[in-house]
């Protein structure tokens, strides 16, 4: 407890940030004026009153004079260590200060009262015993225990060893709290709380809470300082040995009259210093430990060298930045490709769904990106190849064609494991690789020409790449750390989608590119075949021009396909011809090209429609002659039946097929003539010569494998014209499956079919009536000019397919001998 007494008249002597308490000595400055003056008026004063001059130490925080000061007595005025002159000042007892007032000299006096403290009573019967400790009650000496023991631990902490004793020998609780004055981590705050606190045990506690502070602050950086150094001493540690390690490799060169090694094949720096996912660092420092362990001779330390090689050069962060400019990439889009619509469409909804999905932050969600799998899937020649440098450019990133064609091998795909010679990552690495970034276009070409044997399935190796729930952690052989790839686009190309192994193909967003139509030809070959080809000719664009009609007859009677690459060609030829003759002096530039001058420069036309030939030279100009529509690997295509019956003297029956076909078509043929058979009454049709004679049926180009339901309804009209002796109408062409009651059943194909028909000049065509859908994907202005007949019935198709009957005349069966 305190108490207060008699008010005394004191000059104060601010102290700026900084604290006294009562018992320490401390020395002053007389070379400030405020130190001077309160020193002078000190001992001014004290030449009128007993004893030592007094002064009243004050703190000034910030220019503000703490309520509570400490009476000091000056003990000596002399010189300080470092010759300025100063007084040695004692405190003694805590002063409540209180107002103004009056004194000598030119120091500030004010009146204070000395704050009387009651120091804890001590145990009862405890007598007094001098340098052993005062016995005080419970709490109060375990507390001065606490503190003495926490001041002893941090001053042999400091190697302060003469001023333990000098702790150890306070008896008195108020003087002991005091005296962590001078402990210096303590701030002017906490010095100034200890100041204000005038109950000794409070102050001790508060003393004791400080010191405790502190040694757990000391602990924690002792003990983090510790790391630090064992740290630095392990890097030391693993630097010199090293170094050492270096040089005893350099000594074995040298002994074995090897070059030195270069800088670049310290890999554990290039590790340590290349931007690699964690995983990936781990990984490569353990090959890195290995390659440093196994000796120069080691057959593995080539294969970490390559490994390590093959890991640093890959793009693990590198990444292009999306060009998310819809509208411009539709307009790039268009500029490079004409039509191709659906495809388009498709690179369009993915650009704006990845907009989006970067616009809400979504742009990675449970560890995968927003990548696509598409398989452009059409004949030959229709740019599914050119179309993936074209997305490439939309999207603003880089651009790789990974070719399968002919790929047996599933190390191709995934890699050969590192323990083979001259093992190589996969394809898939490589390409990633090539590209310098995780987000390419990866084209995929010729995925349907993958083939299988003993050395695996590559299609199947594929699984995971084009699988976009797996390949966020693609494992290849070679490398053995996961691969990110669900940022990358794959574009795989094919053909034929049948060829495609069913698992693999369910994987992939599968868009059909069904071939062009005439239109659609003039205007690539206008706006990209022909300045193309003219380059490469040495031709300027003012010197030659092909009007509109001679590449529309380009692309109708001297090509026939699905795509333009025989058109280019085509184009090629005819340029060739005008810088040869240009050159012989032949002709004169610069030239314009019409559609009647192109027999003079290349020829005949190849394709001439059935419809512009002359009646006795088509080719369904005799009955027994039928023309279908088929679906090859090149597209849609004309595909022309003939059919005879055998000489009744030669005794052959039943049915001859020929042409390559296949089980499907040979069943199709047989199901035709069953319902012939069974249905020809009613059709008024000379059944008795199908039973009587053999049925011989044939489809041209022998060479060409055939199969497939879609020919049965052209067998069928193709039997039926020659049994009735009507021909089939030049303008007619069909497709579909024909059952034994009758029924035209659906095929597939419809579009490509009715491409077909259109180049070849057909008019009028027939599919079945469950295909009628399925014109929704024609061009409008191919069904323009196409009248297309939609059937449920062969007696429909016979009605619409073959000519009327010429009045009275028996028909002329045509008879193979």
């Amino acid at each position: 407890m305190a108490a207060e007494s008699t008010p005394l008249a004191l000059p104060v002597l601010p102290l700026d940030d900084e604290v006294v308490l009562p018992g320490m000595v401390v020395p002053l400055d007389l070379s400030d004026s405020e130190v001077r003056a309160a020193v002078e008026a000190a001992q001014a004063a004290a030449t009128s009153e007993p004893g030592k001059p007094r002064v009243l130490l004050v703190p000034r925080i910030d220019g503000t004079y703490a309520a509570t000061g400490v009476l000091g007595t000056v003990e000596q005025v002399g010189r300080l260590a470092d010759g300025d002159p100063g007084a040695l000042i004692r405190g003694r007892d805590r002063v409540r200060i209180g107002a103004g007032t009056t004194g000598p000299g030119a120091a500030l006096w004010v009146e204070g009262t000395r704050i009387e403290e009651t120091v804890p009573e001590r145990s009862p019967g405890s007598p007094f015993r001098p340098g052993k400790g005062d016995p005080y009650p419970g709490q109060v000496a375990e507390l001065v225990t606490e503190y003495k023991a926490l001041a002893t631990a941090w001053l042999r902490k400091r190697g302060a060893w003469q001023v333990v004793d000098r702790v150890q020998a306070i008896d008195d609780v108020s003087a002991l709290a005091d005296n962590s004055g001078y402990s210096p981590f303590l701030s002017t705050e906490q010095k100034l709380a200890l100041l204000e606190t005038a109950d000794p045990v409070a102050r001790l506690k508060l003393a004791t809470q400080q010191l405790r502070d502190h040694l757990a602050e000391q602990d924690v950086a002792e003990s983090i300082a510790k790391d630090v150094q064992d740290g630095v001493d392990k890097q030391q540690r693993e630097f010199l040995l090293r170094r050492q390690l270096e040089a005893v490799r350099k000594e074995l060169r040298e002994l074995n009259g090897e070059q030195e090694g270069e800088e670049s094949d310290d890999y554990r720096s290039r590790v340590e210093a290349a931007d690699l996912p964690e995983k990936v660092r781990e990984a490569a420092l353990k090959e890195v430990d290995k390659l440093e362990r196994s000796s120069d001779q080691s057959p593995e330390g080539s294969w970490i060298r390559t490994w390590l090689d093959t890991v640093l050069e890959m793009p693990w962060n590198e990444r292009t930045e999306d060009a998310y400019d819809i509208q411009g990439a539709r307009a790039v889009l268009d500029a490079e490709h004409a039509g191709l619509t659906d495809v388009k469409e498709r690179i369009t909804e993915y650009l704006a769904v990845r907009k989006r999905r970067a616009e809400r932050g979504l742009g990675v969600v449970g560890g995968r990106r927003g990548g696509a799998v598409l398989a452009l899937v059409g004949p030959p020649g229709v740019g599914k190849t050119s179309l993936g440098e074209s997305v490439a450019h939309a999207m603003g990133r880089t651009f790789v064609r990974v070719a399968l064609g002919g790929v047996r091998d599933e190390a191709e795909i995934r890699g050969h494991r590192r323990t083979y010679v001259g093992a190589l990552p996969g394809r898939i690495v490589r390409a990633v690789k090539e590209a310098g970034s995780m987000n390419p276009v990866v084209l995929l070409d010729e995925i349907d020409k993958v083939g299988s044997d003993f050395r695996g399935d590559p299609s199947a190796a594929l699984l995971e790449v084009l699988d976009p729930a797996q390949n966020h952690t693609f494992r290849d052989h070679y490398l053995e750390v996961e691969l990110d790839l669900s940022d990358v686009v794959f574009l795989a190309t094919a053909n034929v989608l049948e060829a495609i192994p069913e698992a693999l193909a369910d994987r992939m967003d599968i868009v059909r590119l069904d071939g062009y139509t005439e239109d659609e030809k003039v205007v690539i070959a206008r706006d990209h075949l022909l300045p193309r080809q003219l380059e490469r000719a040495g031709l300027a664009t003012d010197e030659v021009t092909l009007d509109e009609g001679a590449l529309r007859k380009l692309a109708g009677e001297y090509t026939r396909e699905a795509g333009v690459r025989a058109l280019e060609r085509s184009i090629a030829r005819l340029l060739r011809k005008v810088a040869a003759q240009h050159e012989l002096g032949e002709r004169e530039l610069p030239l314009t090209v019409g559609d009647g001058d192109l027999r003079a420069l290349i020829g005949r036309p190849h394709h001439v429609p059935e419809s512009a030939q002359e009646p006795a030279e088509r080719r369904t100009a005799v009955p027994g002659v039928a023309t279908g529509l088929a679906v090859t690997g090149a597209g849609g295509d004309v595909l022309y039946v003939e059919a005879s019956l055998a000489d009744p003297e030669t005794g052959a029956a039943g049915l001859t097929l020929t042409g390559q076909l296949g089980d499907v078509m040979k069943e199709s043929a047989q199901i035709a003539l069953s319902f012939l058979r069974s249905h020809g009454a009613e059709l008024e049709l000379p059944v008795g010569d199908l039973k009587e004679r053999g049925a011989h049926i044939h489809f041209p180009a022998g060479a060409v494998p055939k199969d497939g339901p879609s020919a049965g309804v052209t067998m069928t009209t193709a039997l039926a014209s020659l049994l009735s002796g009507r021909l089939v109408r030049t303008d007619v062409a069909m497709t579909g499956e024909v059952s034994l009651t009758g029924r035209v059943l659906p095929i597939g194909g419809v579009k490509q079919k009715l491409l077909a028909a259109h180049r070849a000049g057909i008019t009028t065509v027939i599919i079945p009536k469950r295909n009628e859908p399925d014109l929704d994907d024609v061009p409008a202005h191919v069904l323009d000019g196409l009248d297309v007949h939609a059937v449920t019935d062969v007696r429909q198709v016979l009605e619409l397919a073959l000519s009327p009957a010429t009045n009275g005349a028996a028909p002329e069966v045509p008879v193979a001998v």
